[in-house]
């Protein structure tokens, strides 16, 4: 029978190979995210701050929650209504996907959002980030579902039936004769020409995150947190619901 010093004096390099290949698999997995820099160069009308926290959010989400984890969308609300303030983004690729108009809800703001909301009925867009749910059909054609990770404030968007939609008034034609984009009732509604593509291509679990430098949000979002985030708990993306009917 072998000493145990001899077992384990052929253990030990195994360990060791093993080690090193768990830190490599770690360091390239940490290597294959994009940097916010290398965002912004994919599309330069960006904010470097909220790319830096979008990634945040991500690598928070993507690690506890899993998903769709190559795409992530990042909505800037900060931008005109009139501006193209949507991205979509391949980071396993470091593609841009898609840079598009998209339209905040009637009681946030007029051309640019002020004013944010979870509650229902308030005809506000949310801030933070969402994982993406199923499609369906409903009254604008072709939607996404959204469903809200942020506790107090976004949590509610099945209950306010926020979702991604087509719609008429999100289209630039109309901001010649309005000053900006039309308005929704908090939903991101795109153009109809893209809708149908880039519903298809943000489907079941990917990320979009919305962003607006508003304080509390930022002090208060656990996503935000760096390494101490923790994900309260995971969004169920094949339920069914009949909320989402805009």
């Amino acid at each position: 029978m072998p000493s145990v010093s001899n077992v384990w004096g052929k253990l030990r390099p195994l360990l060791a190979v093993g080690a090193l290949l768990a830190l490599g698999c770690g360091t390239v997995h940490a290597a294959a995210l994009p940097s916010a820099e290398e965002l912004h160069r994919l599309a330069p009308a960006t904010s470097l701050q909220a790319l830096r926290l979008a990634l945040s959010a991500y690598q928070c989400a993507s690690s506890q929650l899993g998903g769709k984890g190559e795409l992530l969308t990042v909505i800037d609300y900060s931008k005109p209504s009139r501006d193209k303030r949507l991205w979509v983004f391949d980071l396993s690729k470091r593609k841009l996907l898609f840079e598009e108009w998209v339209a905040h809800g009637k009681n946030s703001g007029d051309d640019v959002a002020t004013s944010f909301s979870n509650r229902p009925n308030s005809y506000q867009s949310s801030l933070g980030l969402y994982q993406t749910g199923n499609t369906y059909s409903g009254k604008h054609g072709r939607s996404l579902r959204l469903l809200g990770l942020e506790p107090g404030f976004n949590d509610n968007s099945e209950e306010r039936a926020i979702v991604m939609h087509a719609a008429a008034y999100a289209d630039p034609k109309v901001v010649p004769g309005l000053g900006r984009l039309g308005r929704s009732q908090g939903c991101p509604a795109v153009r109809p020409q893209v809708a149908k593509r880039l519903i298809d291509t943000l489907s079941q679990g990917s990320y979009v995150f919305a962003y607006y430098p508003q304080q509390n949000w930022l002090s208060n979002s656990q996503y935000l947190a760096g390494a101490s985030c923790t994900v309260a708990k995971a969004p169920n993306l094949g339920r069914a619901t009949t909320l989402a009917k805009r």
